[in-house]
């Protein structure tokens, strides 16, 4: 997609898929490897992320796993405020997002972190305003993701997000069609066969199915044997018109986009 979003000066182009590689700095993420718990992972995971051609840097200390139960306000600052320094100090030219569905955090990484991107991932119907207004007065790209089961409701429900941030002068906003989120395993497939009517919001779409249980409980396997998996679905994923994946194996998803890109 001929797209440019605009992270706090640095210009990131579109036309080719991006990656976003995940940093957790959370004990309880549903992949274990994802999980960076000292000063040492969290450097080492930064500069792998960009080493292996990932474009940008998504970190979260929130866990948004199933069942799982939100940290407090204060307890995921103080993570993202540790993590973040090390971060900007190890590889001060990376486009970082956070994940967050808290307003105040988002204000808090940006003023304080330059963080480039806020990956909302989900906020409370009675929060979402709030989320909404803040991202727009700090004026730096959102991604958007819907909680809908299916692709009809995502278009709707997208559509209606869009107009609103775009009427409180919201510039850059990506679409997150929620996988994993408020679907059961054969929406999740309904959505994903479905994706390219995304297209016709004129909007970037950001796909994240990395190791998810969608891929998992279809194979009966766990989420440390879903690669194979991931990398199947990303592949789908580009081919129906993704600008981004946000993925834990970063080489493998750069891969996919070289040999479509190649194609």
């Amino acid at each position: 997609m001929d797209y440019t979003l605009n992270c706090n000066g640095q210009l990131l182009e579109l036309n080719t898929p991006q990656v976003m590689g995940i940093l957790n700095v959370t004990p309880d993420s549903f992949y274990a490897d994802s999980r960076q718990q000292t000063e040492h992972d969290v450097a080492k995971r930064a500069e792998e992320i960009l080493v292996q051609g990932g474009s940008i840097i998504d970190v979260g200390a929130c866990s948004t796993r199933p069942d799982s139960v939100p940290v407090s306000e204060s307890e995921e600052m103080e993570r993202l405020r540790w993590s973040l320094a090390i971060i900007r100090r190890e590889v001060p030219q990376a486009i970082i997002s956070v994940d967050t569905f808290r307003p105040s955090v988002a204000r808090m990484v940006v003023e304080e972190y330059g963080v480039d991107i806020i990956n909302d991932v989900g906020a409370p119907a009675n929060s979402q305003h709030d989320m909404f207004r803040m991202v727009s007065r700090l004026r730096v790209p959102y991604i958007y993701m819907s909680r809908k089961s299916t692709m009809r409701d995502i278009l709707l429900d997208c559509a209606e997000v869009a107009d609103k941030l775009r009427s409180m002068g919201q510039k850059d906003i990506i679409i997150d069609p929620g996988f994993g989120f408020g679907k059961t395993l054969e929406q999740n497939y309904e959505v994903m066969s479905q994706l390219e009517r995304l297209k016709m919001l004129r909007l970037p779409v950001l796909v994240g199915v990395s190791r998810k249980s969608m891929i998992y409980r279809l194979l009966e396997t766990n989420p440390e044997q879903a690669l194979n998996g991931t990398t199947a679905l990303n592949t789908i994923a580009l081919l129906k018109g993704a600008s981004i994946l946000r993925v834990h194996d970063v080489r493998e998803a750069v891969e996919c986009v070289k040999i479509l890109s190649k194609l």
